[in-house]
Order: structure tokens, then C-alpha cells, then sequence
């Protein structure tokens, strides 16, 4: 049976550092330069490129003439800080050479979880690529913290990914995706629709000492881009051609299929910022169900239990009572004025606080739910349970099919409960 025809026209592309930095060189220029001249050439025809840069540490460190990672988060913002401008320079010659003017972005993780910052950073995004200008995002690691950065590029580029609403994310490595058998590439899996502990267990092996991701972060970037219902590939960079390829929905790699249904930028801010400290509200059975069930708002009278400390208008996670999240949103209370108002009726709460032009303690257009045959799983822990959850109206199918990604089937893993929201 044939496959439906895939267009990608905002693609989101993710070089590591073993691709950026070769051997002989600080800077992998005769790869790149390939990348790039298929970059240009397919903007030329209509497409949009944003790409995700690794290697501004591990320039650094060749320029320290230093073999090993740095363990100590000084010394590797150090790096960053000569390496970022070295990286930077190279990425201007090469795509120099071709006409295309490139622009530095750097982000941190609260850059993209603060709203106004969001979307300033998106506003940047969207008018460089209205420019014809090449967007090369890297996270800000010589700002950057545990507490304000990304775990690593993966996590960034499917983040860049989902919050632009890009089409593909294309997580370039030195191999050709993940096999059952790495010393056996008939073992390569050519598609996945589920990320299974199963297929963690086989990411799971050799890490370079000179970058922190390997193949578990690209599975979960990738698990993050279904969640949103975006397409994912994982490729080898090395091979001539491949982006090309890739982008026309061909190509060898491992392909991770999205739902036909993506959340609209504003869930997707929601589904993936990063909720108030400890901020979770509690709530009881019915309201898991009208939450799960039937698509409604978050009422007071159905929250049992405050947890942290926030203002109005703050990201909080929304569990049950065994503290599995069910949801996350935009709460309407601070902390303080939802345990005063918990479990009381909407009457109850006008006599507390007076009147208000909404009572919902979340709005269901401030709202992200997950789902899983039948029970929730959690999004706080979405990023390390990597076995998918599937939308309501999802298709049910194995973990692992055909060759050729399409827009349409797969697994979905958020449900979407909509009025009147913004798209942004």
C-alpha cells in the first residue's frame, strides 16, 4: 500500500558534537559545507532551516588542548565562552560561501518556559526566517546552570522543535539510527510509533567523553516530538545527501511518527514548560475524569490539596490523589487564594474573594492532559517513562513498523481541549 505523500516545510536540524568537531580539525568544514550547500538549495525551493548546534565546549576545550570534558560547571562555561566565537566563525564561512547569512541564538531553559520571553525568542526566530536567514541556536552555556539550562542539544532542538511549530526535527549522529544489534546494520529499526523501555534498554551503551547526549537523549527528544505530534528522524550525517532525503520523507535512519492532530503553539508551551517549583495542585476522582473524560475546566471543588508556592497565572502540574500528573496549566489563584478556595463551590468562593470574571481554578484553554488507555501518566516524568501514551482517539498499533514516515497515524499522547485559545 502506498504512503501519503510528506511535505516538511519548517525543518529543525541538530548537529553534535561528534559531527561539529572531526578529528584533524576544530571544526568538521567539509561536512558542514555539505549540509549547508543542501540547506540553501532547499530554502531556495521554499523550505525553512533552524539549526541546533552542538560544539562551542568542545571548541574550547582544543583550544585549551584539553582531551576530557570538564566536570566542573565553571570550566565548561569557560569553554563555552571561547569556543561559542570560534564555532560562530566557522559557521559564517561556510554558509558565507553559499549566500546565506546565519544568526547566533543562544537560549536558556527559562527562555523558552517564560511566557513574554518565549515569545520574544519566537518572534526573533520567525523574523530571521522571514529574512531568508538561518537561525544557529545553541543553549547560552556560559549563563547557563542546572537550575536554568537544558539537560543537553537534544533536549534543546526538540524543544526549538515543538515550540516553533516545525514540521520534522532531524537529530543527525555518526550512525544511521538505532539498531537491535549495533555490529549488524540489518539491525537498524526503520520506524518507531512507541518509545519502550525495550528500545531504551537497547540505546543504552557507549557515550563519547567529549559530548553529553547519545542515543537515550535522542530517544527522548525524539518521544517529546510525539507528544507534540511532530515527525522525528535520527541519521547519519556523514552520509552524502541525507538531508535531502530525509526532508523528502526518504532516506536511511529511524523514523518516529507523530499524530495527525499536533498541539497549536500555545499547548505545546504549556505541555513542555517548566512547572513552578513544587507548584502541583491535587484533585479528586470526579475531577480526574472531568479533566480526562470530558475535556472541562479545573474547578475548585475539585481540589483536594496545594502544594508550593505560586502566583497567579504560574505553569502547575495537576496530579491525582496517588500523585500521578494528570495535567498541567495556567492556574487563575496564587497558591495562597486556591488553598482558601479548595473545594468550595463557586457561590462559596464569590463569598471569600468576591467576584470574578471567571471561577475556574484552570481553564481548559490553559490546559495540557495526559492520557493513557485509560489513565494518566505523568508529564513531569514523560521525559524518562519513554513508553507513549495514546491520545483518546489514537490509533492502536505496534511499536515499530514500515520504513516511510507520514503524516497521518501513529501514536498520539496529549489531548487538546479547545474553545477560543490563541494560537500562540
Amino acid at each position: 500500500m502506498s504512503e501519503p505523500v510528506v511535505h516538511y516545510q519548517r525543518i529543525v536540524v541538530k548537529l553534535g558534537t561528534r559531527l561539529v568537531n572531526s578529528d584533524e580539525t576544530h571544526f568538521n568544514t567539509p561536512m558542514i559545507s555539505g549540509l549547508a550547500r543542501e540547506m540553501v538549495e532547499m530554502t531556495a525551493r521554499g523550505r525553512e532551516f533552524i539549526l541546533v548546534s552542538s560544539g562551542a565546549i568542545g571548541m574550547g576545550m582544543r583550544v585549551l588542548g584539553w582531551k576530557k570534558r570538564p566536570a566542573a560547571l565553571a570550566e565548561k562555561q569557560a569553554c563555552a565562552a571561547i569556543g561559542q566565537g570560534h564555532l560562530m566563525h566557522c559557521y559564517h564561512g561556510v554558509f558565507g560561501l553559499l549566500g546565506k547569512p546565519v544568526a547566533q541564538v543562544l537560549l536558556t531553559r527559562d527562555g523558552l518556559d517564560v511566557r513574554s520571553r518565549y515569545l520574544h525568542a519566537r518572534n526573533t526566530l520567525e523574523t530571521l526566517l522571514s529574512l531568508g536567514v538561518v537561525p544557529i541556536v545553541n543553549e547560552n552555556d556560559t549563563v547557563s546552570t542546572e537550575e536554568l539550562g537544558f539537560s543537553d542539544n537534544d533536549q534543546l532542538s526538540a524543544l526549538v522543535a515543538c515550540k516553533m511549530d516545525a514540521d520534522l526535527l532531524v537529530l543527525l549522529s555518526d550512525v544511521d539510527g538505532l539498531y537491535r544489534d549495533p555490529q549488524d546494520p540489518a539491525t537498524l529499526v526503520p520506524e518507531i510509533t512507541a518509545v519502550t523501555p525495550e528500545l531504551v534498554g537497547l540505546a543504552k551503551g557507549a557515550r563519547d567523553h567529549n559530548s553529553v547526549g547519545g542515543m537515550c537523549t535522542k530517544l527522548e527528544a525524539a518521544r517529546t516530538c510525539l507528544l507534540a505530534g511532530l515527525h522525528a528522524v535520527i541519521a547519519n550525517g556523514h552520509r552524502p545527501g541525507i538531508l535531502t532525503e530525509l526532508v523528502e520523507g526518504a532516506g536511511r535512519g529511524t523514523w518516529f511518527r507523530g499524530n495527525s492532530c499536533p498541539l497549536s503553539s500555545r499547548k505545546r508551551w504549556i505541555a513542555f514548560g517548566k512547572t513552578a517549583s513544587g507548584g502541583r495542585v491535587v484533585v479528586d476522582a470526579g475531577a480526574c475524569r472531568a479533566l480526562v473524560e470530558e475535556g472541562r475546566s479545573l474547578l475548585p471543588s475539585g481540589i483536594v490539596r496545594v502544594e508550593g508556592r505560586f502566583p497567579s497565572g504560574q505553569l502547575v502540574a495537576v496530579c491525582d490523589e496517588t500523585g500521578v500528573e494528570i495535567a498541567r496549566g495556567l492556574v487563575n489563584y496564587s497558591s495562597q487564594e486556591l488553598s482558601a478556595v479548595k473545594g468550595n463551590s463557586t457561590a462559596a468562593i464569590a463569598a471569600l474573594l468576591g467576584k470574578r470574571k471567571s471561577y475556574a481554578a484552570i481553564h481548559r484553554d490553559n490546559l495540557v492532559v495526559w492520557w493513557r488507555r485509560g489513565r494518566v501518566r505523568t508529564a513531569h516524568r514523560a521525559r524518562h517513562l519513554l513508553d507513549v501514551p495514546r491520545l483518546r482517539t489514537g490509533v492502536h498499533g505496534a511499536a515499530v513498523r514500515g520504513a516511510n514516515p507520514t503524516r497521518s497515524g501513529g501514536n498520539a499522547v496529549v489531548t487538546e481541549t479547545r474553545s477560543h485559545e490563541s494560537n500562540l
